[in-house]
């Protein structure tokens, strides 16, 4: 049997996808939807905290809203190495803000470097109007971090170009996906409820010497981003049965 938060979100969850409630639209304050659902307030709340995890409600200064239908992409995988990629097809705009710094902490492991290695960063914020809509470091060796300065053009062009065109070329790109909640600051840089999961993408691109050449961390939120990966199979994958 379902519960009472479930039952008081699946009416509110069809009340906004047949546009009773449209976007944009404030809901009843929660002292009201508890009276009309005849629950306490934590059971009303916790109805809310529902639909805000899968991004049909936001709160802004303490007032709950329908949200506006959020743009949707598709991350692929195997090999596609920046979120620029990503966010120019989906027509979002991106701000790059470029850092170079020594490598520290767990840096060090993920591109298999010493402690004070010359790195730099990519801090990449996508956007749907004016609102965050995913983000991503991209960390590089310096000697390969792109020469015409920062922004999403020397982003997209320069730091897959280069990687593109190294000798020795690049062999291999891992990418490990998981699911998990947000953290605070995270959450307050995408403007996301700490209770929406995320995809969190961690990627890591060498070439044939066994040199870590790029080194990503994506963050995508689930009501907002779906993983796609296809394996290409050749005859030698098949099986013959006799």
């Amino acid at each position: 049997m379902a519960s009472r938060r479930h039952v008081i979100a699946d009416d509110l969850r069809t009340q906004i996808s047949t546009g009773r409630i449209k976007a944009g639209e404030r809901l009843p304050s929660e002292a009201q939807l508890a009276a009309r659902y005849a629950v306490s307030t934590p059971t009303l709340r916790n109805a809310l905290a529902v639909l805000q995890g899968e991004g049909l409600v936001e709160k802004v200064h303490g007032r709950g809203f329908v949200r506006h239908p959020i743009r949707r992409i598709t991350y692929v995988g195997g090999g596609r190495t920046t979120d620029a990629q990503t966010a120019a097809n989906a027509a979002l705009r991106m701000t790059v803000r470029t850092t170079h710094l020594p490598a520290r902490g767990d840096l060090t492991a993920l591109l298999r470097v010493s402690a004070s290695s010359p790195l730099t960063e990519f801090l990449c914020i996508s956007y749907a109007e004016k609102a965050p809509h995913s983000l991503a470091r991209i960390y590089v060796p310096r000697d390969l971090a792109p020469a015409d300065g920062p922004g999403e053009s020397a982003l997209r062009k320069g730091v897959w170009a280069r990687l593109s065109e190294l000798h020795p070329p690049l062999a291999e790109v891992k990418e490990r996906i998981s699911a998990r909640f947000p953290t605070p600051r995270e959450a307050a840089t995408l403007r996301i409820s700490s209770a929406l999961p995320v995809l969190a993408v961690i990627r890591v691109a060498t070439d044939t010497t066994g040199r870590v050449v790029e080194a990503a961390r994506l963050l995508l939120p689930g009501d907002r981003a779906d993983a796609l990966f296809t394996h290409h199979t050749t005859s030698g994958d098949r099986r013959t049965e006799g």
